[in-house]
């Protein structure tokens, strides 16, 4: 069945093919500066379990022929390792000199765990590199860090917050990677608040420990087990490693951080992702954030110090290696090698998923990698798909209503833009609305089997966004199959509508059928809270009553007024076709369905708690 709440998408919105990218496209490049090789020992290291090799490190000619190798095309750098800063002192000079010189390398940014920085090396970035970015691995407070030690199985947190407190002194900033383990879940506000508290703190990024595929311990190189390495024996369990989460489990901790981080005003602050880079897409904005936009694995790169040149380092390598990097004399080689690649390709061949998904245009398709290994573990998705829907539709409650927090974690109120939703002047129509005083226009209406359509663009005629319950011919507007329901939504819930549909098959024509659906404007914060929680619950009240050829649906969107530019959050309640039925059995039982729809609004109040923590939503693939 067609979804007709957003634009359609092409394969190149969800995965853009280098070739494809204009010259001015930045890619990325990790450099793995010494491999693997690390100072500490953190129990989930995902670098450590490709036994990439260690001892040999990054040299200043391997940078320079990136810049050979993508000509004009802007780089921006990122210093990995294992641990970066273990190169020494006088090898990082000549690699930041190296990058200096090079004048499409746009950025650099150097991810370390904080325990070898020190004023001697913030000296030395200051003489070489003046503008690189600085990122520190600290998974929140010193609870949340118990899986970072080092290799006597003692926590490097003391380490981490020591240097945070010297780039404070030193007027220096950061960003933070949090890893979100179990040590963490159940207290994000607190964590936020923790990491919030180092002045030098600029940016967090929640990065999920989806390690339930992992049954293996790293085993030691030598013949003697270091603690670290026991403590990972330790930690291994049947159903995986005990660091481990689910996604439901990261999407409701990402709601949570991003509650705290909107209460507590940390947003002036510090930007949050995913929720960020989430937000942007659900404003219509674009972002640099790769598992929300389509530049995706084509666009990223990782190097390592023996030569070898490929894909994203999250991919499981050796397997994500394009060629080697001596061998890679411009872009068209590159090119060549990702086609090549069968493990892309497969990634690719995922993202065709997004093209008939609701989300698409707001989702970005996430992250390749980690949709790779579910896939492989579980020969499905679908928990990582649900995982992202669960996030974007929250943060959308956030976006409108973030003094009522619980409203992100409703389970039926989804995502579903409707592109486009305009009104000449949604400011002045919700004015009007409670101005009974104010002067009704004439208005002329056409009754077709299509339905009611007010005239338009004659003198003196106005769209139907212009009527209201005190228009003498309000009624008359409606459509009379959803008459009832938008009379229990205007006159008992006093809410404002500003669009509805009776549903229509559009026999004989070129229309694609249009949907039983409702359109609320609510008129602040709070009553979009309200209403919400109230749709959530009258929905819930349909189960085991509506045909089954019938689904009720609960949407978040947004109407924008075309006079101010201003989105406002918008409520859409509707009755779709249940998956797999027919057009012909959704219109011929579409009658009772509005009749039950209708009558469980009526007898739901007003409330600001929603119905799923009690009823939650059926599973799309749960039977009736």
């Amino acid at each position: 069945m067609p979804n007709t709440l957003t634009t359609p998408m092409t394969g190149s919105d969800v995965w853009l093919p280098l070739e494809d990218s204009a010259d001015d496209t930045a890619v990325s490049v990790i450099l793995k500066l010494r491999g693997e090789t690390c100072d500490v020992d953190c129990l989930y290291c995902f670098e450590k379990r490709k036994l990439a090799p260690g001892g040999v490190q990054i040299t200043p000619d391997q940078v320079r022929h990136l810049g050979e190798i993508f000509g004009v095309r802007p780089l921006a750098i990122e210093l990995h390792g294992g641990e970066p800063l273990t190169v020494g002192k006088p090898a990082m000079a000549a690699l930041l000199d190296a990058l200096a010189a090079q004048p499409t390398v746009t950025r650099v940014h150097l991810q370390t765990n904080a325990v070898r920085l020190d004023a001697e090396w913030l000296d030395l970035f200051d003489a070489h590199y003046p503008q690189l970015h600085i990122g520190i691995s600290m998974d929140g407070d010193e609870q949340g860090n118990s899986w970072r030690v080092g290799y006597d199985g003692q926590p490097i947190y003391p380490h981490i917050a020591r240097a945070l407190n010297l780039l404070a002194e030193r007027g220096r900033t950061c960003g933070i990677i949090t890893v979100v383990t179990p040590a963490v879940l159940g207290r994000a506000a607190e964590v936020i608040d923790h990491i919030a508290a180092f002045d030098a703190v600029r940016a967090i990024h929640l990065v999920p420990a989806f390690d339930t595929t992992i049954t293996q311990p790293l085993k030691a190189a030598g013949g003697r087990q270091s603690p670290s390495r026991r403590l990972q024996t330790d930690a291994m369990t049947p159903n995986g490693p005990e660091w481990a989460i689910t996604p439901s489990q990261y999407a409701k901790f990402v709601l949570d951080a991003a509650a705290q981080w909107i209460a507590a005003g940390h947003f002036r602050r510090i930007k949050l992702d995913p929720a960020v880079a989430a937000i942007r897409r659900l404003k219509g904005l674009q972002t640099s954030h790769c598992h929300f936009s389509p530049l995706k694995c084509s666009h990223v790169f990782t190097a390592y110090p023996d030569g070898r040149f490929g894909s994203c380092d999250e991919l499981p390598w050796p397997r994500a290696l394009l060629l080697p990097l001596d061998a890679a004399q411009g872009e068209a080689d590159i090119t060549a090698a990702q086609h090549a690649n069968p493990l892309l390709s497969s990634g690719r061949e995922l993202m065709t998923k997004c093209t008939s998904c609701a989300y698409r245009t707001t989702c970005g398709g996430g992250c390749t990698a980690t949709r790779w290994r579910m896939h492989q573990a579980n020969d499905s998705d679908d928990a990582y798909c649900d995982h992202r829907a669960q996030m974007i539709d929250g943060l959308a409650h956030l976006l409108a209503a973030p003094d009522h927090p619980a409203g992100a974690h409703c389970r039926r109120a989804r995502w579903r833009p409707r592109i486009p939703n305009e009104m000449a002047d949604a400011e002045a129509f919700l004015a009007h609305w409670d101005d009974p005083g104010a002067p009704r226009k004439f208005v002329r209406l056409h009754t077709s089997e299509h339905g009611n359509i007010n005239a338009v663009g004659l003198p003196g005629l106005h769209e139907a966004d212009d009527l209201d319950p005190c228009h003498p011919r309000w009624q008359e507007s409606i459509e009379p199959r959803v008459w009832p329901l938008i009379d229990v939504i205007t006159r008992s819930w006093r809410a404002v509508t500003y669009d509805s549909c009776q549903g229509h098959p559009y026999s004989g024509t070129a229309l694609e059928p249009a949907t039983f659906r409702v359109g609320l404007l609510p008129r602040d914060r709070a009553e979009y809270a309200t209403l919400a929680a109230r749709l959530c619950r009258a929905t819930a009240a349909t189960n085991g009553y509506l045909p089954p050829t019938v689904t009720a649906q609960l949407a978040r969107t947004d109407l924008t007024s075309t006079r101010t530019g201003i989105r406002h959050p918008a409520l859409e309640v509707s009755l779709i076709p249940t998956n797999g039925a027919a057009w012909e059995g959704y219109f011929a039982d579409l009658d009772q369905a509005a009749r039950v729809l209708t009558h469980a609004a009526r007898h739901t109040p007003t409330s600001q708690q929603c119905s799923c923590t009690l009823r939650p939503p059926r599973t799309a693939t749960e039977a009736r």
